[in-house]
C-alpha cells in the first residue's frame, strides 16, 4: 500500500506504514552516499527529538499550536526518546542541503506518529503539518545545529563513561606492577630504571589529563542558536520564543543549554565540532602512543622485549605455527589514524562556512559522532581483551636492567661523568656488566653498590650519602 505525499519538486509514493514522508523519501533517492545513516546513530536521533520537544513546549506556550496537536507532537517525541521508532531515520548522515533532509525526516516522522495519537492517518497533514506545526517557528538553520549539540553532548557523557573505565584499568594495572624493576628507554635506546608500575601509570596518567580539556570542548555543545531560525534574525519566530525554547530544553535534559550571545554568529559557526574532534584527536594522539609501547614491549615471545605478556586473542598468522600477534592495539592504532581524518574533514568542512550559513555541517556531524563512537568501542575492547589480561615477566625486566649500560648513570652523582664514561665504554667493549667493573676497579664498595643500584633508589630522587674510593 502507498500513499501519495507532494512538495514543491511534485507527488511520489510513500509506504503506507512509514512514519517519514515525501521530503525524506526524496532524501533517500538524492543521498545514497555514504553507510551512515541517522538510525545508526541514535542519540543523534534523541538530539532531534529534544529539539522538536523543546520547541514545541515553547510554542504551545505562546498558543501556536493546539492543545491536541501539542499532545501529539509531545508523545511523539517523548516515544522517540525512549528508543521507539528509530527505524523511520533511514536518510544518509552525509547529505546536501545543510541538514533539511534531516530536518524533514525528523519533522515528517514526529508529525505523523502524531496524526496516529490524534486519531488519524499518516499523511493528513491539514491536522499536524511537518512544516507549519512541527517545524514552527524553526528553520533547518537552527533545529539540525541544535540537535547536533544535543546528540553530540550526550554521545560525550557516554564517552567519558567508557574513558574513565580504560583510565582505571591501566591504574590498576600500575599498583600490580609497582615492584617490578624495568629499564626505561629514550628514543629506542636503554636509559635508566623504571619499574613497570610507573610505566603503566603514565600511560593512566596522559590519559586522565585530556578529561579536563575534552570536558571544556563538550560544554560549548550546552550553548545553542535555537530562535534563530534561518540566518540567526529570528524571522517567523515571536518574541520571547528563543528563551522559552532554551528553558524547555534545560528541563527536558537537565543540562545548562544557554542561549548563543549572537544568533547571526552562531549560525555560521561550527568551531565547537571542530574544538570536540581536535580534543578526540588529543585523546587519539595518546592512545596511538600508548598502544606502540604495548606492541613494543609486549614484542617477542623470544626475539623482541618480552617484558609483559598480551593476552593471546587469535591465532596470528595462516602460514606460521604458533604466531600470535597484538592484534586488540593493532586495531587501537588504526582507530586512531580514522579519528585524525575525521578530524581533518572537520577541520577543513567548518573553513568553508560561507556568509551566514555552514553547508558541512552534515559530514562534520558525521565525523564527530563517528570518532567518539568507534573511540568507545576501542576503549572497551582494549580494556577487556588486553589490559585487564597483560602479565609480567618480571624475571625478563630485571634481565634487561642487570645487563644494561643505563645503569651507569645511577652512578655518575657518586663516582662522576668521567669515572662513569670509563665504566660505560669498557662495558661495551668488554661485555661485561657495570656492576662488576665498578667492582673489579675499586671504585665503589660491594655495600655502597648494592644501595645505589637498589630500585629504590633507581626510580625516585634520592640523597646518598656515598662516595669513591677513589
Amino acid at each position: 500500500m502507498k500513499r501519495i505525499e507532494s512538495d514543491l519538486i511534485g507527488s511520489l509514493e510513500v509506504p503506507a506504514e512509514a512514519l517519514y514522508g515525501v521530503q525524506t523519501l526524496r532524501g533517500i533517492e538524492n543521498f545514497p552516499i555514504s553507510c551512515f545513516h541517522l538510525c545508526d546513530y541514535p542519540l543523534f536521533v534523541n538530539g532531534l527529538a529534544i529539539t522538536k520537544l523543546g520547541a514545541a513546549r515553547a510554542n504551545y506556550q505562546l498558543g501556536l499550536l493546539s492543545d491536541e496537536q501539542f499532545k501529539g507532537i509531545s508523545q511523539a517525541c517523548e516515544e522517540i526518546l525512549a528508543g521507539q521508532h528509530h527505524e523511520q531515520f533511514p536518510v544518509d548522515m552525509i547529505q546536501g542541503g545543510a541538514g533539511t533532509t534531516t530536518n524533514m525526516n525528523a519533522n515528517e516522522v514526529i508529525a505523523n506518529r502524531a496524526l496516529q495519537i490524534m486519531g488519524h492517518q499518516p499523511g493528513e497533514y491539514q491536522y499536524c503539518s511537518p512544516n507549519d506545526h512541527v517545524n514552527c517557528s524553526q528553520s533547518t538553520n537552527d533545529a539540525y545545529p541544535t540537535a547536533i549539540h544535543m546528540g553530540l553532548y550526550a554521545t560525550h557523557l557516554k564517552f567519558m563513561e567508557h574513558y574513565q573505565q580504560l583510565i582505571e584499568a591501566f591504574e590498576k594495572k600500575a599498583v600490580e606492577f609497582a615492584d617490578i624493576i624495568k629499564m626505561g628507554r629514550t628514543q629506542l635506546e636503554d636509559a635508566v630504571p623504571m619499574t613497570l608500575g610507573q610505566t603503566f601509570g603514565a600511560f593512566a596518567s596522559i590519559l586522565k589529563d585530556e578529561i579536563r580539556n575534552i570536558n571544556f570542548a563538550a560544554e560549548e555543545f550546552l550553548t545553542v542558536n535555537m530562535g534563530a531560525t534561518a540566518i540567526g534574525t529570528g524571522i517567523c519566530s515571536e518574541p520571547g520564543y528563543a528563551e522559552k525554547c532554551v528553558e524547555a530544553l534545560r528541563d527536558i535534559t537537565g543540562w545548562d543549554v544557554k542561549l548563543a550571545g549572537n544568533l547571526v554568529a552562531a549560525t555560521s559557526d561550527t568551531s565547537c565540532m571542530v574544538g570536540y574532534s581536535s580534543a578526540l584527536r588529543r585523546i587519539a594522539t595518546k592512545m596511538n602512543k600508548i598502544c606502540n609501547d604495548l606492541r613494543l614491549l609486549g614484542s617477542g615471545p623470544r626475539c623482541g622485549l618480552h617484558e609483559f605478556d598480551l593476552p593471546a586473542r587469535q591465532p596470528g598468522s595462516s602460514i606460521m605455527p604458533g604466531k600470535v600477534n597484538p592484534v586488540i592495539p593493532e586495531v587501537m592504532n588504526q582507530i586512531a589514524y580514522k579519528v585524525f581524518g575525521n578530524d581533518l574533514c572537520v577541520a577543513m568542512s567548518s573553513e568553508e562556512a560561507q556568509m551566514e550559513l555552514n553547508a558541512m555541517e552534515p559530514v562534520m556531524a558525521q565525523c564527530c559522532f563517528e570518532s567518539a563512537s568507534i573511540m568507545m568501542n576501542g576503549f572497551d575492547t582494549l580494556r577487556v581483551n588486553c589490559v585487564d589480561g597483560i602479565v609480567a615477566n618480571p624475571e625478563q625486566c630485571r634481565a634487561y636492567v642487570h645487563d644494561s649500560f643505563g645503569v651507569v648513570t645511577a652512578l655518575n652523582p657518586i663516582i662522576g661523568y668521567k669515572n662513569s664514561t670509563k665504566i660505560a665504554k669498557e662495558a661495551m667493549a668488554t661485555g661485561k656488566s657495570v656492576y662488576d667493573l665498578v667492582l673489579e676497579h675499586d671504585i665503589l664498595s660491594k655495600e655502597d653498590l648494592d644501595t645505589i643500584l637498589a630500585p629504590e633508589n633507581m626510580i625516585r630522587p634520592v640523597k646518598l650519602d656515598i662516595k669513591p674510593k677513589h
